[in-house]
């Protein structure tokens, strides 16, 4: 790939990624989190901790088997293949972006799933078992961005780049600048970068997803309202996929230029 043309997609990357950032450290507080400040009970922050800690526990040991059955990893890999084929031989723009248009269309349809998905368990006021399917929905799509990109999901290093990028996504404030650093950093210094733990990893993703969704997974608790908490679901799918697409691509391209 010439130069000029990596030149131009990676700063096309930073320029998307800084708006990520910057939206994610202004964002405030809502009128309805307000609201709900003083009506969440105090134990419900750690039931929701453990809640995700466990079900990433759970999906890592024996959903993925399960996830694999809902798509075709070989027909991700021929497509990744002769991707890499093209862009091996001409080298241009739009023969990067095709990676990327590729995984945007994962996360779209992810997205719609999981908003329908939401609220019916809303409607339900069912918010343990959303949990579940939620991540469930969140890692399949991550797989297959890695995929799209090369990657195999399956060993720990992908396991916990992946896990960082939820849990920054969800960040606001001066927590996600500095979660962002550390990722590009784990980008530019390659495999092996990132010395923590799988457990580590899957436990500070999990405190993040439960900060971030506390008061809409207390919301779930109510049929009717819990509609709401349901529909952020989409929300944050949304979040993790537009920030997991910037990241592969980023990782993708840095590899590449390697």
């Amino acid at each position: 790939m010439a130069k000029s043309v990596y030149d131009k997609e990676l700063a096309r990357l930073k320029r998307a990624e800084l708006r990520f950032v910057r939206r994610q450290q202004m964002k405030e507080p809502t009128k309805l989190d307000l609201m709900l400040q003083e009506k969440v009970p105090a134990k419900l922050e750690s039931t929701l901790d453990a809640g995700f800690a466990k079900a990433f526990n759970l999906i890592f040991s024996k959903g993925t088997a399960l996830i694999e059955k809902s798509f075709s990893a070989g027909k991700l890999i021929e497509e990744f293949e002769s991707d890499m084929a093209v862009l091996e031989e001409r080298g241009k723009r739009r023969d990067v972006r095709k990676f990327r248009r590729r995984a945007s269309v994962t996360g779209a349809t992810h997205t719609l799933f999981s908003a329908v998905t939401g609220v019916a368990l809303g409607l339900a006021g069912a918010w343990v078992p959303d949990i579940v399917l939620f991540l469930s929905l969140v890692l399949r799509s991550l797989y297959k961005i890695a995929m799209k990109y090369g990657y195999d999901y399956t060993s720990e290093d992908e396991k916990k780049f992946m896990l960082r990028i939820i849990e920054a996504s969800v960040m606001q404030g001066d927590e996600i600048v500095e979660a962002n650093r550390k990722i590009n950093r784990i980008i530019e210094e390659g495999p092996g970068a990132d010395d923590s733990t799988l457990e580590e990893r899957i436990n500070a993703a999990a405190v993040a997803l439960s900060h971030a969704l506390l008061y809409m997974k207390f919301l779930q608790n109510f049929p009717v309202v819990g509609v709401i908490g349901g529909a952020s679901d989409y929300v944050y799918m949304e979040k993790i996929n537009d920030y997991a697409l910037l990241k592969y691509q980023l990782k993708f391209l840095t590899d590449r230029n390697r």
